[in-house]
Protein backbone atom coordinates (compact mmCIF):
# COMPACT_ATOMS: atom_id res chain seq x y z
CA UNK A 1 0.00 0.00 0.00
CA UNK A 2 1.24 3.55 -0.70
CA UNK A 3 2.30 5.22 2.38
CA UNK A 4 -0.29 7.88 3.65
CA UNK A 5 1.56 10.95 3.91
CA UNK A 6 -0.42 13.86 5.76
CA UNK A 7 -1.86 17.03 3.39
CA UNK A 8 -2.31 14.08 0.71
CA UNK A 9 -6.03 14.47 -1.15
CA UNK A 10 -7.46 11.16 -1.92
CA UNK A 11 -11.10 10.37 -2.67
CA UNK A 12 -12.83 8.57 0.42
CA UNK A 13 -16.28 6.97 0.59
CA UNK A 14 -17.40 7.95 3.99
CA UNK A 15 -20.65 6.03 3.99
CA UNK A 16 -22.62 5.81 5.92
CA UNK A 17 -22.76 9.40 6.54
CA UNK A 18 -26.09 9.98 9.01
CA UNK A 19 -28.08 13.08 9.14
CA UNK A 20 -25.92 16.43 8.05
CA UNK A 21 -22.98 14.12 7.91
CA UNK A 22 -20.94 14.62 4.24
CA UNK A 23 -21.47 11.73 2.55
CA UNK A 24 -20.82 10.36 -0.77
CA UNK A 25 -17.63 9.38 -3.16
CA UNK A 26 -15.72 12.58 -2.60
CA UNK A 27 -12.14 14.19 -2.47
CA UNK A 28 -10.72 14.54 1.55
CA UNK A 29 -7.50 15.34 3.12
CA UNK A 30 -5.57 13.22 5.03
CA UNK A 31 -4.91 15.65 8.27
CA UNK A 32 -4.04 12.72 10.60
CA UNK A 33 -0.13 13.04 11.75
CA UNK A 34 2.12 10.72 9.67
CA UNK A 35 3.38 8.92 13.13
CA UNK A 36 -0.41 7.26 13.29
CA UNK A 37 -1.05 7.14 9.52
CA UNK A 38 2.00 4.32 9.73
CA UNK A 39 0.88 2.69 12.22
CA UNK A 40 -2.74 3.13 12.60
CA UNK A 41 -5.48 1.76 9.97
CA UNK A 42 -7.91 4.65 11.00
CA UNK A 43 -7.16 7.99 10.25
CA UNK A 44 -8.78 11.59 10.50
CA UNK A 45 -9.88 13.32 6.72
CA UNK A 46 -11.19 16.67 6.24
CA UNK A 47 -13.74 16.32 3.26
CA UNK A 48 -14.33 18.89 0.42
CA UNK A 49 -17.26 19.86 -0.97
CA UNK A 50 -18.15 22.36 -3.83
CA UNK A 51 -17.18 25.58 -3.21
CA UNK A 52 -19.85 28.23 -2.94
CA UNK A 53 -19.50 31.88 -1.77
CA UNK A 54 -22.16 31.34 1.20
CA UNK A 55 -19.92 28.41 1.83
CA UNK A 56 -16.65 30.46 1.57
CA UNK A 57 -17.99 33.11 4.42
CA UNK A 58 -17.52 30.41 7.35
CA UNK A 59 -14.61 30.63 9.13
CA UNK A 60 -13.85 27.30 9.45
CA UNK A 61 -14.26 26.25 5.89
CA UNK A 62 -10.80 26.69 3.78
CA UNK A 63 -11.24 27.11 -0.22
CA UNK A 64 -8.53 25.45 -2.34
CA UNK A 65 -7.93 26.13 -5.93
CA UNK A 66 -7.76 23.19 -8.24
CA UNK A 67 -3.71 22.51 -9.05
CA UNK A 68 -1.86 20.03 -10.87
CA UNK A 69 -0.22 19.15 -7.61
CA UNK A 70 -3.69 18.07 -5.29
CA UNK A 71 -5.47 16.42 -8.49
CA UNK A 72 -8.87 18.41 -7.77
CA UNK A 73 -10.51 19.20 -10.92
CA UNK A 74 -12.88 22.27 -9.32
CA UNK A 75 -12.72 25.03 -6.56
CA UNK A 76 -13.36 23.20 -3.21
CA UNK A 77 -14.00 23.83 0.13
CA UNK A 78 -12.13 22.12 2.65
CA UNK A 79 -14.92 21.32 5.26
CA UNK A 80 -12.95 21.59 8.59
CA UNK A 81 -15.95 20.82 10.98
CA UNK A 82 -16.94 17.79 9.32
CA UNK A 83 -13.29 16.02 10.19
CA UNK A 84 -14.12 12.17 10.44
CA UNK A 85 -12.53 8.89 10.88
CA UNK A 86 -11.44 6.52 7.68
CA UNK A 87 -10.57 2.77 7.69
CA UNK A 88 -7.67 2.78 5.62
CA UNK A 89 -8.62 -0.72 4.25
CA UNK A 90 -12.25 0.41 3.54
CA UNK A 91 -12.51 3.83 2.92
CA UNK A 92 -9.66 5.32 0.81
CA UNK A 93 -10.13 4.43 -2.98
CA UNK A 94 -7.59 7.24 -4.97
CA UNK A 95 -5.22 9.33 -4.75
CA UNK A 96 -5.31 12.50 -6.26
CA UNK A 97 -2.77 14.69 -4.79
CA UNK A 98 -1.26 16.80 -2.27
CA UNK A 99 -2.12 20.00 -0.56
CA UNK A 100 0.59 22.81 -0.56
CA UNK A 101 2.24 24.13 2.72
CA UNK A 102 0.07 27.18 2.24
CA UNK A 103 -3.29 25.54 2.23
CA UNK A 104 -2.28 22.97 4.93
CA UNK A 105 -1.50 26.32 6.87
CA UNK A 106 -5.50 27.12 6.72
CA UNK A 107 -6.34 23.83 7.12
CA UNK A 108 -4.62 23.98 10.56
CA UNK A 109 -5.79 26.74 11.69
CA UNK A 110 -9.41 25.91 10.72
CA UNK A 111 -8.78 22.77 12.72
CA UNK A 112 -7.50 24.57 15.62
CA UNK A 113 -11.07 27.07 16.62
CA UNK A 114 -13.02 23.74 15.63
CA UNK A 115 -11.29 21.70 18.15
CA UNK A 116 -10.40 25.05 20.25
CA UNK A 117 -6.79 24.70 20.90
CA UNK A 118 -5.32 27.75 21.42
CA UNK A 119 -2.46 28.84 19.18
CA UNK A 120 0.06 30.11 22.44
CA UNK A 121 -0.38 26.74 23.56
Amino acid sequence: MTRLVRGMVMDVNPDPALGSETGNVRPCIIVTHDVYNEKVPIIQVVPLTEWTSKKARIRTNIPIQPSRENGLSKKSIADCLQTRPIHIRHGLLKIRGKLSPQEMKGVDLALRVVLGIDAGS
